[in-house]
């Protein structure tokens, strides 16, 4: 049996002209737009490598850039520097020990000379004789001074060189055409480059 005390809410009748809209939508549905799709967000906000790479630097990054540059251009002048004076150093350190040991070496054929003039002179009066326990020493004691580089010159016929020999005595000659050593008094002396002992000569010379 229906009830007869349920009465159904009258429904309003739209006035004229008046836009019938269906449940749910009005002013403040609509409002709202459409809803944003997933992740457009956060792609608008996200940055690629060449933004980054692209982005102008601040002011206080470029000053700490310029400063880097300076101070490593400062360490590697300073790294040419040090390289440039320890070659230098090298260089003076190997000059030195060179001049140490001609010097040594100088002062010990300085030592041998009288000892080698003695047996020149010995050789010329016939007192090394071949054979004998004085030539044997001899020949020892030349070794030697030739093994430490000594080297003697100055010969008879050789043209006079100031720069080398030294004229203890002049004899006009005829047929001379230029000083010419006549006879060597004391033999030079030469250790490598290095004079230790110029040869004293008796020296032709051109007849007037």
């Amino acid at each position: 049996m229906a009830n007869k005390d349920h009465n159904p809410e009258p429904v309003e009748e739209p006035r004229d002209g008046e836009e019938v809209r269906p449940e749910g939508e009005g002013s403040e549905a609509n409002a709202s737009g459409p809803a944003p799709q997933d992740g457009q967000g956060e792609q608008d906000d996200a940055l690629t490598v060449d933004d980054i790479l692209g982005a102008a630097q601040n002011a206080d990054a470029a000053a700490e850039d310029a400063v880097l540059a300076d101070l490593e251009s400062a360490l590697l002048n300073d790294l040419k520097r040090l390289q440039a004076e320890y070659a230098n150093y090298r260089r003076r350190t190997e000059e030195q020990r060179e001049v140490e040991l001609q010097r040594a070496q100088g002062a010990v054929a300085k030592g041998l000379l009288p000892v080698l003039d003695d047996l020149d002179r010995a050789e010329k009066h016939g007192d090394l004789e071949e054979g004998s326990a004085f030539a044997a020493i001899a020949d020892k004691l030349r070794g030697v001074a030739e093994r430490i580089g000594l080297i003697t010159y100055g010969a008879a016929g050789e043209v006079f060189d100031p720069q080398q020999h030294e004229a203890i005595f002049q004899v006009p000659t005829p047929g001379a055409d230029e000083p010419t050593i006549l006879e060597v008094v004391e033999i030079g002396y030469r250790l490598g480059s290095v004079e230790l002992r110029p040869a004293k000569v008796v020296v032709a010379v051109p007849a007037e």
